[in-house]
């Protein structure tokens, strides 16, 4: 399987302007009451970013789908400023559940919600603490430990890498987690695998400084590659789609791993991703949704931590890449994630949600 790039933690920001709803259909079909509206404003990069938005809005879209009395739509963000006027534009819609996407709308998102103490608010990988707003985060770094490992023990080269959207917690916690899972495996097995494009130590590396332009991913993947990388992890959302299409182009001179959903179920690019640190999104939106439209109160504190004991972040499988990685390879990373799941191996981040 090939190693995707890892998709943008902390988002995509939408176009503020568009404003897309589920498609025309008796939403309150059989249910006999009033809808409840579940309405998400989204972080740049898009509603079809094959990541981060993408699987915030499924996961409404799976909520929907099991509760027909419930109603959704989103509203795209173009840039930060975006942020309070969309989560606005809901609260005077009289939206029910209000879900922000991503990292960076965390302020916005704790000033709207502290003004309007009675709007049911959630947003995904933040927490700003505020008693209506419901937190999903995950810990990544767990997943990207796995995947990590696979990349050491994939690379021919011994030099794989990795780069993000953004020095933001939520995509520097899968880098963390990438480089710790290559170092496991140099101690495990005495090997010196490289990692370029992040130093855990001083937590500097590669950025494209964008969730979006595919060109910024490309040219970030190709000093990596220029430096003898194989394999690379991109967490800069749908930027890392221009290191996938060129990885692709290579022709197996140098292969990726994806993040946040299966890149080979949502990228043209199987063939040259390996696996993906999933984040199961569309999981925890759903069933906030579903709580939150059935009465239940939720609760800001503790909110929802994915991990991989609770199956909130996993490795996608190999796809395309199942024949060629070792069956004894594929043992070491079950093993290990057994490991993790249990407290046996401790994966720690700066970055990890608390």
């Amino acid at each position: 399987m090939r190693i995707a790039s890892i998709i943008a933690a902390g988002g995509l920001v939408l176009s503020a302007a568009a404003c897309g709803e589920a498609p025309d259909e008796d939403n309150n079909a059989g249910s006999g009451g009033e809808a409840y509206t579940a309405c998400m404003v989204t972080d740049v990069g898009g509603i079809d970013d094959k990541s981060f938005n993408a699987s915030a809005w499924k996961g409404l879209e799976d909520a929907k789908a099991e509760n027909d009395n419930i109603d959704i739509k989103y509203v795209a963000s173009k840039a930060e400023a975006d942020y309070e006027p969309n989560l606005t534009q809901y609260v005077n819609q009289d939206c029910d559940f209000i879900l922000a996407v991503g990292g960076l709308m965390g302020d916005a998102t704790k000033a709207i919600a502290e003004a309007n103490p009675d709007q049911q608010f959630g947003i995904v990988d933040a927490d700003p603490g505020v008693a209506n707003v419901y937190p999903m985060q995950f810990d990544t770094a767990q997943a990207a430990f796995l995947a990590g490992y696979v990349a050491a023990g994939m690379s021919e080269s011994g030099k794989v890498g990795t780069y993000g959207g953004l020095k933001i917690p939520p995509v520097t916690i899968f880098m963390d987690g990438y480089a710790d899972g290559v170092a496991y495996y140099n101690e495990a097995k005495g090997k010196d695998v490289q990692v370029l494009g992040w130093n855990k130590d001083t937590q500097n590396g590669s950025f494209t400084n964008d969730f979006v332009k595919q060109d910024e991913g490309k040219k970030v993947s190709d000093a990596l590659v220029a430096q003898g990388a194989d394999i690379i992890m991109p967490v800069a959302g749908g930027a890392g789609l221009g290191t996938t299409g060129a990885a692709q182009a290579s022709n197996g001179k140098y292969n990726t791993i994806w993040v946040d959903v299966d890149g080979c179920e949502s990228t043209p690019n199987c063939p040259a991703i390996i696996t993906t640190v999933v984040k199961n999104i569309p999981g925890a939106v759903k069933e906030a949704v579903l709580k939150a439209a059935g009465g239940e109160q939720l609760q800001a504190d503790p909110g929802f931590i994915g991990t991989l004991a609770n199956d909130g972040v996993s490795i996608a499988p190999y796809h395309d890449f199942d024949s060629k990685v070792p069956a004894e390879l594929k043992a070491e990373v079950d093993k290990l994630k057994a490991d993790i799941a249990a407290g046996t191996v401790k994966v720690e981040s700066a970055a990890q949600p608390k």
